[in-house]
Formats: C-alpha cells, structure tokens, sequence
C-alpha cells in the first residue's frame, strides 16, 4: 500500500517539428524543474518503494514514445502513459502545427510513520 505524496505539474512544446514525444519530455522537465524535495533523502525509502506515475496529455498520445520518457525521472519505479490532452496551434498563415503538452508527475510512498509536521 501506498500514499500519493507528491503531485507536480509543468507544460512543455514541440514549436517545429510536431513530436509529440519531445513535447512530453519537455513538459517532464518543467515539472521536475519546480520540485525541490529534500524531505525525500531523510526518510528511509529505498527507490524501489517509490512508485512515480507520470501522465502526459498531447493531442495524439498514440504518437507518444512512453518508454524513451522514463528516464528523465531520477528515482523510483517509474510509469509514463500518454492521454488524450495538451494542445495542438495550428498557425493560420503556414499550417504550422505547435505542439503543447501537459505533464503531472504524483510520487507514491509507503506510508510514513515517527514524525509529523509542525
């Protein structure tokens, strides 16, 4: 069993080449750029009881390479899925389609025991 700890958001986009993979990995980043968690070293949670569930939402998420965007996350066992959402802006003058994708990376711990925030 495990508690959802840690939820961040971040948005990412692919301005010319349309890849929706390299739009969700930069929405990763994003994300894991506006976390800072020391809290996370002090507890005695071994990386493989982390469990990291990441969902990207791009306009066509079967284009999406799920498994090249596991290895941006630095810890835990980690799941990436791909769901309908994000943004495609078509440019009216050249047809251009800019690609914005959204990520939410939730951290799962065992449950915490010893200690509470004051």
């Amino acid at each position: 069993m495990s508690q959802r700890m840690i939820i961040e958001m971040g948005t990412g986009n692919d301005q010319h080449g349309q890849d929706y993979t390299k739009a969700a990995g930069r929405a990763i980043e994003d994300a894991l750029r506006h976390s800072s968690l020391p809290i996370i070293a002090q507890l005695a949670v071994s990386p493989a009881d982390m469990r990291v569930q990441v969902t990207v939402g791009v306009q066509a998420p079967d284009q999406v390479d799920c498994d090249s965007l596991v290895g941006l996350l630095p810890r835990g066992t980690v799941t990436v899925t791909a769901v309908h959402g994000g943004l495609d802006l078509v440019n009216p003058d050249t047809s251009a389609v800019t690609v914005v994708a959204s990520a939410a990376i939730e951290v799962f711990l065992p449950p915490q025991t010893g200690w509470q925030l004051a």
